[in-house]
């Protein structure tokens, strides 16, 4: 990565909005990118914290391996956003795994430095607590479904956090952006991927949804919102 891209992905973030442009160009230098390929591990939880990642191209997932041997998706996370600085900034291990879903570059921060940086700029603390704050929310919400919804408004609500982040409005409905598994979508909503195969022909036999070269486009999004919100509809 070139140091203009470098410094234009973090300037880009809110976390390091507060820093100068001296500060960011510093940081570039001692920064790293890698590559990793579909279903590669970042890191995995309890690794020591020793970087902040922020995605440059490409997608990563956050899971958690539940005590039932499952993974569940807390996270899916796209181009200029971060993820591993709270466990940096508090040198505790990382507490979930990162895995890229497709062919995904990172840009990888040392934690020293981010640290040090963090010292004369506390901006960057306070972005990355409000950052996280929002993100726990929106865990919190889908830990909660997992534990009292039924398994087609899991699926639902999931599609819809999924279309709130990055859904494009189309004359076909609402894109999804990327190459959405069913794998990956029945990991978010922790059911099994023969129960998503299932429930998503349904929808898209039911005209809720259309499979468009590899990836959902949602038809119909006010009906599976009401659905995710537990409403009966009309399809």
């Amino acid at each position: 990565m070139t140091d203009k891209a470098g410094g234009a992905l973090l300037r880009a973030n809110a976390v390091f909005k507060g820093v100068p442009s001296k500060e960011i160009e510093g940081l570039v230098q001692v920064t790293q990118t890698d590559r990793h390929r579909p279903r590669e591990f970042i890191f995995e939880e309890g690794d020591a914290s020793l970087w902040l990642y922020i995605v440059k191209t490409g997608r990563v997932k956050i899971l958690k391996h539940s005590r039932a041997g499952k993974d569940v998706v807390l996270e899916l996370l796209g181009p200029g956003e971060i993820f591993g600085g709270v466990a940096v900034l508090e040198k505790r291990p990382y507490p979930a795994t990162a895995q890229a879903i497709e062919t995904t570059e990172v840009l990888k921060i040392p934690r020293d430095a981010l640290l040090a940086l963090s010292k004369r700029h506390p901006s960057i603390v306070r972005e990355m607590a409000l950052m996280i704050s929002h993100r726990l929310r929106t865990a919190h919400e889908s830990v909660k479904s997992l534990a009292v919804e039924p398994v087609t408004p899991r699926l639902a609500a999931a599609l819809m956090r999924l279309s709130d982040r990055e859904g494009k409005a189309s004359r076909a409905g609402v894109e999804l952006p990327y190459h959405l598994t069913r794998q990956n979508l029945a990991d978010m909503a922790g059911t099994t991927v023969e129960t998503t195969i299932r429930v998503v022909s349904r929808w898209i036999k039911e005209g809720l949804a259309v499979e468009d070269s590899g990836r959902l486009v949602l038809k119909k999004p006010q009906a599976l919102r009401a659905m995710a919100q537990g409403e009966p509809q009309d399809v």
